[in-house]
């Protein structure tokens, strides 16, 4: 779906300081993919790379083959690959959420018809029909979200990246947008490339990458990249909560099995030593 090759970026041509430095990697159709890095570490400037917002100084990054610096290709590179981005308010234009959805379309020429059809699709994927004649004012921080999501989805991107999209958001509005996006991805095939603080988000994905200093220093199934507990902490990131839990405990000697993740497996491990 989207292959970095070498892919070399800096802010300031004239310093020696790489926002992304020799990434060479790619995302494969219908995967799930979680960025995790610090402040500053290049995981947003890559993602900016995956629908041609940013052109690489060295190296390439295609899109189903297309390179992102063919500009006479740039409006079927977006319609591949739609972005999300923190503030759902910065993406939001009309004053009616249907309107909003609808908005990329009109401008595009699509028929009529064939935008009501799509919005109304969009809407109930996002799982904000019931809110499609209300002002985005009147909605949550969550609610909003899903409406740029909806408005993403209408375009029908093979691909959507999700920069920091829930990094506004109290813990319902989160789960309810990551909700969302595992049914986008699971049930409609969209390609998901997820940036993100939050470790139980990526704990959710097919495969997980670690950034420091604009290179990727891990990657794995989440199970494999949060095994690896200590080395993260070095990179200043968190691990899920249930692999604290998990650790603490094995530290203390109850005997809690190995590749805990996620909540559910951590209950599970308990409710069997209680018994």
């Amino acid at each position: 779906m989207i292959r970095a090759e070498g892919l070399r970026f800096r802010y300031d041509d004239q310093q020696d300081v790489w926002a992304v430095n020799g990434v060479t990697n790619a995302v494969k159709k219908g995967e799930f993919v979680a960025v995790l890095g610090a402040n500053g570490c290049g995981k947003s400037t890559l993602a900016k790379h995956f629908n041609a917002i940013l052109l690489p100084e060295a190296g390439t990054v295609t899109v189903e083959g297309i390179p992102t610096t063919d500009e006479s290709r740039l409006y079927d590179i977006r319609q591949k690959v739609g972005m999300v981005f923190q503030n759902p308010d910065n993406q939001i234009v009309a004053t009616v959420v249907e309107e909003d959805v609808a908005f990329a379309l009109e401008n595009l020429g699509v028929p009529p018809e064939e935008i009501r059809r799509r919005i109304d699709e969009s809407m109930r994927m996002a799982g904000i029909w019931k809110h499609r004649d209300k002002g985005p004012h009147k909605l949550s921080g969550g609610q909003k979200q899903r409406v740029a999501i909806a408005g993403v989805i209408a375009m029908r991107p093979d691909c959507l990246v999700l920069d920091e999209a829930t990094a506004m958001l109290d813990p319902v509005g989160r789960e309810k947008v990551m909700s969302t996006i595992r049914h986008l991805n699971r049930d409609a095939g969209i390609t998901v490339v997820a940036i993100t603080h939050y470790m139980e988000e990526a704990a959710q994905a097919d495969r997980v990458l670690v950034m420091s200093e604009g290179r990727i220093v891990l990657e794995g199934t989440p199970r494999e990249v949060f095994a690896q507990a200590d080395r993260l902490r070095e990179l200043h990131l968190d691990v899920p909560q249930a692999v604290e839990l998990r650790d603490a405990l094995a530290a203390a000697g109850v005997p809690m099995p190995e590749g805990i993740i996620d909540e559910g497996e951590c209950a599970k491990a308990l409710y069997a030593l209680l018994k």
